[in-house]
């Protein structure tokens, strides 16, 4: 196993204390559409290597593009949703480079005309307050294959025994969501780059451009950082008048949580260097989720490096404002409103609907409250063990869910199998680690382990009797008043009948005797 060699860093809080950090994070989203994005090539994720290419797509001589009309549109509501501005007229250009999963060795995007810009999105941070990203831009471009590197531990290029190339993903529609630079933000840069991430795939969600799956690489987050130096308070004007530094770009951060976690490794990697005098090379990083730290891909070209110069084998794309105002027309509710009012329907309190929402279960919960459940059992059944356990893995709660067949029916039909009387909450909790185990759903668990209260009245009784003449000193206390010493007789009811009691009933019969 290769071991990467990590860069010294400064204390956090310390670099905090020192610098000021600046970001500009940049989104790419693979779009949901049927084909790619200059031809008629499926778009389906996970199919055989090479089985989803033509000409077009893998750039073969003569070949002509066409654009996705439904990826332009796409594009289009995406830009409106983040309150940007519209162009009237905007054309692709060639952006060219060499890289082995590029077929064409150029990338066809748009440079200098994007068909969205000069947007925002306001951001809910963990404490309820608001930062505002401000959008510069929103263009269309196309993905480029995938590159495999077999052999070695890292799945990385270092110490592969060979590579394969993957056409598939070539020319896969995306769209390239450029924040501007971030200031403001102080010691909370992590957070507000955390939230913003979690903003937008939750705007995209609604939607419905994008599956914004980021651990299959449908939504990829580039986190640039720099450092300057503190003079003042992060919104001071004093402080905003400082010039930017050098900033890296940290490629391809594919899960919220190392959204985060990069961000501050680049603060604290910056400020080590700039505190022993050195100077920050502008470059592209790699992060690694096992190991919390990046290591240093290439030096960054800017754009003259590219020789951009404006695609000649497509026509401007130029949408009408009546275009426009149609596709404006078919925005769903803002999702930071739709909380808003989903809080209100479900009675949550504000630092409920904060933890459903920082726990990515609002869709979840939803739609488990639409399949019968109570708002509060929603809450209860996603928040615990499927959290938990998708926290433990590094996921949010929507992948790990999916990944293991969890739906919003299961927990209904969950919550129905307590409120009808069959369990309790032990012998649900039971039922769900089996659905979590794959045994099948709530109701098909139940029955295959036998879990089900003893509804035999008689028998209840007879484990109750037996409870209280064990243990007299408890029974004396009750007989005295303390009723919460009962508590102590129904654990042992419940142990008793191995956790198929009901407890309400047990507590009713244990105090109906003793008092």
């Amino acid at each position: 196993m290769t071991t990467v060699a990590s860069d010294a860093v400064m204390d956090y809080d310390e670099a905090m204390a020192r610098f000021d950090p600046v970001m500009g994070l940049e989104v790419h989203v693979e779009l949901h559409t049927a084909t790619k994005m200059f031809c008629g090539c499926p778009t389906e994720f996970g199919a055989e290597p090479n089985s989803q290419v033509c000409p077009v797509c893998l750039g073969l001589p003569g070949a002509l593009p066409v654009v996705n009309e439904k990826a332009v549109e796409s594009a289009i509501r995406i830009g409106l949703a983040l309150n940007c501005e519209i162009a009237e007229w905007c054309r692709f250009a060639r952006k060219n480079y060499f890289y082995p999963d590029m077929p064409k060795n150029f990338q066809t995007s748009q440079y200098d005309e994007p068909i969205a810009y000069e947007g925002y999105l306001d951001v809910e941070l963990e404490d309820g307050s608001t930062y505002r990203v401000e959008i510069e831009r929103a263009h269309m471009e196309e993905d480029t294959g995938k590159s495999l590197h077999i052999g070695g531990a890292t799945g990385r290029i270092h110490g592969a025994d060979h590579s394969l190339v993957d056409y598939n993903r070539a020319g896969i529609p995306l769209i390239e969501i450029v924040t501007k630079p971030m200031v403001g933000a102080g010691e909370r840069a992590p957070e507000v780059a955390k939230a913003y991430v979690s903003a937008l795939r939750d705007l995209l969600r609604a939607l419905d451009v994008s599956d914004v799956r980021m651990e299959q690489g449908s939504m990829r987050c580039d986190a640039n950082v720099s450092l300057r130096p503190r003079v003042g308070e992060p919104t001071s004007a004093e402080q905003l008048t400082v010039p930017l530094g050098t900033r890296t770009e940290t490629k391809n951060v594919n899960s919220l949580r190392s959204v985060e976690r990069a961000v501050r490794y680049e603060i604290s990697r910056h400020a080590a260097i700039l505190d022993a005098g050195g100077s920050i090379l502008q470059e592209t990083r790699h992060w690694h989720e096992d190991t919390g730290i990046t290591t240093s891909g290439r030096v960054k070209s800017d754009a003259e490096d590219y020789r951009y110069f404006p695609e000649p084998d497509l026509v401007p794309v130029a949408p009408t404002r009546e275009t426009v105002e149609a596709l404006r027309a078919t925005l769903p509710e803002p999702p930071g409103l739709r909380r808003r009012r989903l809080q209100s329907d479900w009675g949550y309190s504000d630092l409920e609907m904060r933890d459903v929402v920082n726990a990515g279960a609002v869709q979840l919960i939803e739609e488990t409250v639409a399949a019968g459940a109570s708002p509060a059992a929603a809450r209860k059944w996603w928040l615990g063990e499927p959290s938990r356990r998708a926290n433990a893995e590094g996921q949010d709660i929507v992948t790990y869910a999916a990944g293991l067949g969890l739906t919003p029916a299961h927990i209904a039909e969950l919550d129905g199998l307590v409120v009808s009387g069959r369990l309790n909450d032990s012998l649900a909790r039971q039922v769900l680690d089996g659905v979590l185990a794959g045994e099948g759903t709530p109701t098909a668990v139940a029955d295959a382990r036998g879990l089900e209260l003893v509804q035999d009245d008689g028998a209840l009784e007879a484990a109750v009797d037996q409870v209280i003449e064990a243990n007299p000193d408890v029974a004396a206390k009750i007989r005295d008043g303390k009723v919460q010493a009962a508590g102590a007789l129904i654990g042992q009811v419940m142990k008793q009948m191995k956790g198929q009691a009901d407890a309400g009933k047990a507590r009713e019969l244990i105090l109906a005797k003793l008092q």
